[in-house]
C-alpha cells in the first residue's frame, strides 16, 4: 500500500492553483523563477513582475532600493545582454512547457527607455517623409524593435515594410502607393 506521506502526486490545492494560471502566466511564472535564480547566483537585488499584455508575457526586473548600477551590467552594451537573458529565460520556458515563448524581459527599465527612443526614431522617419524623401531607411532593429516602429509608424498614417536577412533586417518608411 503507498504511503501517502511520500506521494510524489501534486495534491488537490497544487492542481487547482496550476489549473489557474493561463499559458502566458505559467511562462513568466518560469521564466520569472529562472531570472531569479541568475539574479541570486550572481548576488543581485531585483524585484521581478510579470504582467500578460496583448497577448505576451512581460518579466521586469526592478531594483529594490532604485539603484540601478548592478542590474544595468546585465542590460550590456546596446541591450545585447538582455537579449541574450530573454533569449535563455525562453529557452527555460521551452524546456519545461514544450511550448515556444515569445517572452519579453525588460532589466532596470531599458525596453521603456528604449521604446521612447524608437518612437523618436518613428516620428523623425514619419516627418523625413512627409517633408518630401520618398522612402527613409532605419538602421537595423530586432524584431520587437521593427514591431514598435511598425506600430508607430501606422499610427501617423505611413507604411513601412522590412528588408533585409538576419541582423541586417532593418525598416523602410515611406508614404506607400
Amino acid at each position: 500500500m503507498d504511503n501517502p506521506l511520500h506521494s510524489e502526486e501534486q495534491t488537490p490545492s497544487e492542481d487547482a492553483q496550476d489549473s489557474t494560471l493561463s499559458p502566458l502566466e505559467e511562462e513568466g511564472e518560469i521564466a520569472a523563477d529562472y531570472i531569479e535564480e541568475l539574479l541570486d547566483t550572481a548576488d543581485i537585488d531585483g524585484d521581478i513582475d510579470i504582467e500578460v499584455r496583448d497577448g505576451r508575457t512581460y518579466v521586469s526586473v526592478v531594483s529594490e532600493d532604485g539603484d540601478d548600477s548592478e542590474l544595468r551590467a546585465l542590460v550590456g552594451e546596446d541591450g545585447e545582454t538582455l537579449e541574450a537573458l530573454q533569449e535563455l529565460a525562453r529557452l527555460s520556458v521551452l524546456s519545461s512547457t514544450q511550448r515556444r515563448s515569445r517572452l519579453i524581459l525588460d532589466i532596470a527599465g531599458h525596453r521603456d527607455e528604449r521604446a521612447t527612443k524608437l518612437r523618436e526614431v518613428a516620428e523623425d522617419a514619419v516627418s523625413r517623409v512627409q517633408g518630401g524623401e520618398s522612402s527613409v531607411h532605419l538602421p537595423p532593429l530586432s524584431p520587437y524593435e521593427r514591431k514598435l516602429v511598425h506600430d508607430a509608424v501606422a499610427e501617423a498614417g505611413l507604411v513601412s515594410e522590412s528588408e533585409g536577412d538576419g541582423a541586417g533586417r532593418h525598416i523602410v518608411v515611406s508614404a506607400g502607393e
